[in-house]
């Protein structure tokens, strides 16, 4: 069994909503990420799956340490993140590094991709200039583009090579967990597999661990060995991705399937069983968050929330049905 990485227990991030110029009040919380918990296992992809909206990126800025959280609590090896001294913290950030979504703004244009690539080491390590230049060669290579590409602005790259870019300065400071927000979704389709490959090539050569937040059912299913389905600051089913794809068991999930497209286009689109629109943040429903738009609500589902259970050995689900 592998061991475990990345624990989240309870995790929590409330924003306030306030009124008022001068005399502000907080009239209300947006609970963004609202107690959810999930392991991320050494050397796997975990997806983090839902609508836009639903907290992933939230999930990722909490563990990237770009939000500070409400409550619950963040394991990183074992040790709770939130406790580590100014060493330990600076071997966090340097351990854990991120992929966005749109290649075209994540680098910055009036920076060669070699000074790029090598400013996570030189503000996490001190290396000597020869050092840095020939670990940024290194981890270029690794993602397949030249070592000429140093001297080189981002503006000069297609979009592909770009996250390639991106990807390299997420190795360069030896980094262990990597946090791939929606990393193909901007990219052309024709670029999207070859992303997809590099990443999993990657992962097996130098035991990456991805935390991998995307609406693309189809990158998920390909990429990770874990799934959560997150709905409204809450992961309402978690499990292996083949049994979560296989057997899907919370209504929502269903129908995130049933939205998503047809593998060929011959087969028939079967109808969601989806209905209504996602609840106000303010003033959210009773019970479980999900019942206004589930076709299979009960009673019991307006009155009391539904607790993550497990249904089959390591497949959980927070529904009133089972």
């Amino acid at each position: 069994m592998l061991p475990l990485l990345l624990e989240a227990v309870g995790l929590k991030k409330h924003f306030p909503v306030t009124e008022g110029l001068v005399y502000q009040r907080v009239v209300g919380w947006i609970k963004a990420v609202d107690g959810i918990d999930f392991t991320v296992k050494h050397g796997e992809t975990f997806g983090l799956v839902g609508e836009s909206g639903c907290g992933k990126t939230t999930t990722s800025k909490l563990i990237l340490l770009l939000e500070t959280k409400t409550a619950g609590t963040l394991r990183f090896d074992g040790a709770d993140i939130h406790g580590f001294n100014s060493t330990a913290l600076k071997r966090y950030r340097a351990s854990v590094q991120a992929v966005f979504q749109d290649p075209y703004s994540s680098l910055n244009p009036r920076m060669r991709v070699g000074d790029i690539v090598g400013e996570p080491l030189r503000i996490n390590n001190v290396l000597s200039a020869s050092a840095l230049k020939e670990r940024v060669e290194e981890v270029l290579t690794q993602v397949g583009l030249l070592p000429e590409a140093i001297a080189r602005y981002p503006h000069e790259f297609s979009g592909g090579q770009r996250q390639r870019i991106a990807i390299a300065r997420s190795l360069a400071p030896y980094s262990r967990l990597i946090v791939l927000d929606e990393p193909v979704s901007a990219l052309d389709v024709s670029i999207r597999a070859q992303i997809m490959n590099l990443l999993q090539d990657l992962q097996q050569k130098l035991g990456l661990t991805f935390l991998l937040i995307a609406h693309n059912l189809a990158t998920v299913r390909y990429m990770s060995k874990q799934v959560a389905i997150m709905y409204t600051g809450k992961i309402v089913e978690m499990g292996e991705s083949d049994e979560i794809f296989t057997h899907p068991l919370h209504p929502y999930t269903q129908a995130l399937f049933y939205a998503a497209l047809p593998s060929h286009p011959r087969h028939r689109r079967e109808e969601s069983p989806l209905i209504g629109e996602v609840p106000n943040p303010l003033n959210p429903p009773p019970g479980c968050l999900f019942h206004p738009r589930c076709v299979y609500a009960k009673p019991v589902c307006r009155a009391e929330e539904p607790l993550l259970r497990e249904e089959a050995p390591g497949h959980t689900v927070a529904c009133h049905l089972y």
